[in-house]
Protein backbone atom coordinates (compact mmCIF):
# COMPACT_ATOMS: atom_id res chain seq x y z
CA UNK A 1 0.00 0.00 0.00
CA UNK A 2 3.12 2.57 1.18
CA UNK A 3 4.74 1.67 -2.41
CA UNK A 4 1.45 2.42 -4.32
CA UNK A 5 0.98 5.64 -2.48
CA UNK A 6 5.05 6.76 -3.58
CA UNK A 7 4.24 5.65 -6.93
CA UNK A 8 1.36 8.39 -7.03
CA UNK A 9 2.91 11.15 -5.20
CA UNK A 10 5.77 12.65 -7.15
CA UNK A 11 9.78 13.37 -5.46
CA UNK A 12 9.32 16.53 -5.75
CA UNK A 13 5.77 16.82 -3.77
CA UNK A 14 7.46 14.86 -1.25
CA UNK A 15 10.41 17.00 -0.90
CA UNK A 16 8.16 20.18 -1.01
CA UNK A 17 6.53 18.64 1.83
CA UNK A 18 9.69 17.78 3.93
CA UNK A 19 11.05 21.13 3.46
CA UNK A 20 7.90 22.86 3.98
CA UNK A 21 7.13 21.43 7.73
CA UNK A 22 11.65 22.37 8.21
CA UNK A 23 10.23 26.11 7.70
CA UNK A 24 7.05 25.89 9.44
CA UNK A 25 9.25 24.31 12.65
CA UNK A 26 11.76 26.93 12.03
CA UNK A 27 8.85 29.49 11.88
CA UNK A 28 7.08 28.18 15.31
CA UNK A 29 10.46 28.31 17.23
CA UNK A 30 11.09 32.16 16.39
CA UNK A 31 7.77 33.04 17.68
CA UNK A 32 8.16 31.44 20.59
CA UNK A 33 11.75 33.09 21.18
CA UNK A 34 10.37 36.44 20.86
CA UNK A 35 7.61 35.75 24.08
CA UNK A 36 5.03 37.38 22.28
CA UNK A 37 2.83 34.28 21.90
CA UNK A 38 2.55 31.27 18.82
CA UNK A 39 -0.09 30.82 16.84
CA UNK A 40 -2.80 29.38 18.39
CA UNK A 41 -2.14 25.27 18.15
CA UNK A 42 1.28 25.89 19.19
CA UNK A 43 0.70 28.02 21.95
CA UNK A 44 -1.82 25.82 23.62
CA UNK A 45 0.31 22.68 22.73
CA UNK A 46 3.40 24.40 24.56
CA UNK A 47 1.17 25.48 27.39
CA UNK A 48 -0.81 22.53 27.99
CA UNK A 49 2.55 20.56 27.75
CA UNK A 50 4.31 22.81 30.72
CA UNK A 51 1.21 22.01 32.57
CA UNK A 52 1.67 18.31 32.37
CA UNK A 53 4.65 18.38 33.24
CA UNK A 54 6.22 16.32 29.41
CA UNK A 55 8.00 17.96 26.56
CA UNK A 56 6.86 19.86 24.07
CA UNK A 57 7.57 17.19 21.03
CA UNK A 58 5.68 14.76 23.39
CA UNK A 59 2.90 16.59 23.71
CA UNK A 60 2.64 17.34 20.09
CA UNK A 61 2.95 13.91 19.65
CA UNK A 62 0.09 12.65 22.06
CA UNK A 63 -2.08 15.30 21.03
CA UNK A 64 -1.90 14.66 17.21
CA UNK A 65 -2.53 11.11 17.94
CA UNK A 66 -6.17 12.18 19.28
CA UNK A 67 -6.68 13.92 16.41
CA UNK A 68 -5.34 11.32 14.01
CA UNK A 69 -8.13 9.06 15.56
CA UNK A 70 -10.90 11.41 14.52
CA UNK A 71 -9.55 11.83 11.12
CA UNK A 72 -8.56 8.08 10.42
CA UNK A 73 -12.46 7.66 11.53
CA UNK A 74 -14.17 10.65 9.36
CA UNK A 75 -11.74 12.02 6.99
CA UNK A 76 -9.56 9.36 5.55
CA UNK A 77 -8.95 11.06 2.55
CA UNK A 78 -7.10 13.86 3.64
CA UNK A 79 -4.29 11.19 5.00
CA UNK A 80 -0.94 11.20 3.37
CA UNK A 81 2.77 10.75 4.26
CA UNK A 82 2.66 14.53 4.96
CA UNK A 83 0.16 13.94 7.88
CA UNK A 84 2.43 11.16 9.29
CA UNK A 85 5.55 13.57 9.25
CA UNK A 86 4.02 16.68 10.70
CA UNK A 87 2.26 14.59 13.44
CA UNK A 88 5.19 13.21 14.31
CA UNK A 89 8.38 15.41 13.35
CA UNK A 90 7.68 19.05 13.25
CA UNK A 91 7.57 19.02 17.77
CA UNK A 92 10.98 17.95 17.46
CA UNK A 93 12.18 20.09 14.74
CA UNK A 94 10.48 23.03 16.94
CA UNK A 95 12.37 22.24 20.11
CA UNK A 96 15.49 21.57 18.17
CA UNK A 97 15.20 25.09 15.98
CA UNK A 98 14.60 26.81 19.62
CA UNK A 99 17.30 25.41 21.44
CA UNK A 100 19.72 27.07 17.98
CA UNK A 101 18.38 29.95 18.53
CA UNK A 102 18.96 30.16 22.41
CA UNK A 103 22.62 29.74 21.88
CA UNK A 104 22.91 32.30 18.41
CA UNK A 105 20.87 35.16 20.31
CA UNK A 106 21.13 37.25 23.21
CA UNK A 107 17.95 37.68 25.52
CA UNK A 108 15.28 39.48 24.04
CA UNK A 109 12.76 40.19 26.69
CA UNK A 110 13.73 43.67 27.22
CA UNK A 111 13.70 44.44 23.63
CA UNK A 112 10.29 45.00 22.01
CA UNK A 113 11.58 46.43 18.79
CA UNK A 114 13.90 43.38 18.27
CA UNK A 115 10.78 40.83 19.44
CA UNK A 116 8.38 42.78 17.51
CA UNK A 117 11.04 41.87 14.13
CA UNK A 118 11.27 38.38 15.16
CA UNK A 119 7.63 37.97 14.84
CA UNK A 120 7.39 39.42 11.83
CA UNK A 121 10.41 36.93 10.30
CA UNK A 122 8.39 33.95 11.95
CA UNK A 123 5.23 34.92 10.20
CA UNK A 124 7.32 35.26 6.49
CA UNK A 125 8.94 31.87 7.55
CA UNK A 126 6.27 29.94 9.27
CA UNK A 127 3.70 31.03 6.31
CA UNK A 128 6.75 29.59 3.16
CA UNK A 129 6.45 26.40 4.94
CA UNK A 130 2.98 26.25 5.46
CA UNK A 131 2.60 27.18 1.52
CA UNK A 132 5.10 24.37 0.69
CA UNK A 133 3.11 22.01 2.77
CA UNK A 134 -0.05 22.80 1.69
CA UNK A 135 1.12 22.95 -1.72
CA UNK A 136 2.62 19.97 -2.00
CA UNK A 137 -0.87 18.19 -1.36
CA UNK A 138 0.57 14.99 0.39
CA UNK A 139 -1.91 14.86 3.14
CA UNK A 140 -3.36 17.30 5.53
CA UNK A 141 -1.62 17.66 8.95
CA UNK A 142 -3.95 16.36 11.86
CA UNK A 143 -4.95 19.72 13.69
CA UNK A 144 -5.71 21.15 10.07
CA UNK A 145 -8.46 18.67 8.77
CA UNK A 146 -10.77 19.58 11.94
CA UNK A 147 -11.86 22.47 10.06
CA UNK A 148 -12.25 20.93 6.93
CA UNK A 149 -13.78 17.74 8.20
CA UNK A 150 -16.34 20.59 10.12
CA UNK A 151 -17.20 22.09 7.15
CA UNK A 152 -18.04 18.97 5.62
CA UNK A 153 -20.68 17.73 8.58
CA UNK A 154 -21.99 20.50 8.74
CA UNK A 155 -23.14 22.37 5.72
CA UNK A 156 -24.27 25.21 6.54
CA UNK A 157 -20.94 26.32 8.47
CA UNK A 158 -18.54 27.59 6.42
CA UNK A 159 -14.41 26.48 6.84
CA UNK A 160 -13.48 29.85 7.55
CA UNK A 161 -15.56 30.23 10.89
CA UNK A 162 -14.71 26.20 11.73
CA UNK A 163 -11.11 27.32 11.70
CA UNK A 164 -11.90 30.59 13.55
CA UNK A 165 -13.68 28.40 16.34
CA UNK A 166 -11.05 25.66 16.58
CA UNK A 167 -7.92 28.58 17.06
CA UNK A 168 -10.34 30.35 19.65
CA UNK A 169 -11.09 27.79 21.54
CA UNK A 170 -6.83 26.69 21.28
CA UNK A 171 -6.09 30.59 22.51
CA UNK A 172 -8.79 30.01 25.19
CA UNK A 173 -6.98 26.38 26.30
CA UNK A 174 -3.41 28.45 26.03
CA UNK A 175 -4.49 31.54 28.31
CA UNK A 176 -5.96 28.83 30.71
CA UNK A 177 -2.98 26.73 30.91
CA UNK A 178 -0.46 29.87 31.58
CA UNK A 179 0.45 30.72 27.99
CA UNK A 180 1.44 33.66 26.06
CA UNK A 181 -1.51 35.00 23.99
CA UNK A 182 -0.07 37.96 22.49
CA UNK A 183 1.36 40.16 19.34
CA UNK A 184 2.62 36.90 17.64
CA UNK A 185 -1.15 35.27 18.24
CA UNK A 186 -2.35 37.84 16.63
CA UNK A 187 -0.40 38.13 13.70
CA UNK A 188 -0.46 34.95 12.83
CA UNK A 189 -4.42 34.52 12.99
CA UNK A 190 -4.38 37.32 10.83
CA UNK A 191 -1.53 37.17 9.10
CA UNK A 192 -0.57 34.05 8.00
CA UNK A 193 -3.69 33.74 5.40
CA UNK A 194 -2.61 36.94 3.11
CA UNK A 195 1.03 35.60 3.56
CA UNK A 196 0.68 32.02 2.33
CA UNK A 197 -1.31 33.34 -0.32
CA UNK A 198 1.43 35.43 -1.54
CA UNK A 199 3.63 32.65 -1.53
CA UNK A 200 1.68 30.24 -3.49
CA UNK A 201 1.31 32.42 -6.17
CA UNK A 202 5.02 33.57 -6.16
CA UNK A 203 6.98 30.38 -5.07
CA UNK A 204 5.05 27.07 -4.18
CA UNK A 205 2.15 26.71 -7.28
CA UNK A 206 5.52 27.59 -9.71
CA UNK A 207 7.42 24.83 -8.36
CA UNK A 208 4.77 22.36 -9.31
CA UNK A 209 3.48 24.36 -12.50
CA UNK A 210 0.25 24.16 -10.65
CA UNK A 211 -2.54 26.51 -10.35
CA UNK A 212 -5.38 26.69 -7.60
CA UNK A 213 -9.53 27.60 -8.29
CA UNK A 214 -11.60 29.45 -6.48
CA UNK A 215 -12.53 26.61 -3.87
CA UNK A 216 -8.54 26.21 -3.67
CA UNK A 217 -8.00 22.65 -5.43
CA UNK A 218 -4.85 22.46 -7.46
CA UNK A 219 -4.80 21.42 -10.61
CA UNK A 220 -2.04 20.47 -13.40
CA UNK A 221 -0.73 22.78 -15.94
CA UNK A 222 1.54 20.01 -17.76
Amino acid sequence: MLKKYLEQVSLKRILMMLIGNIFVGMGVSIFKLSGLGNDPFSGMMMALAEVAGISYAIFAILLNIVFFAIQLSIGRKLIGLGTIINAILLGYLVTIFYDVWLKIFPPVADNTMFRVLIVCIGVIICSLGLSLYQTADTGVAPYDSLAIIMAKRFKKVSYFWCRISLDTLCVVACYAGGGIVGLGTLISALGFGPVIHFWDIHFSQKLLHVRKDTEGSSHERD
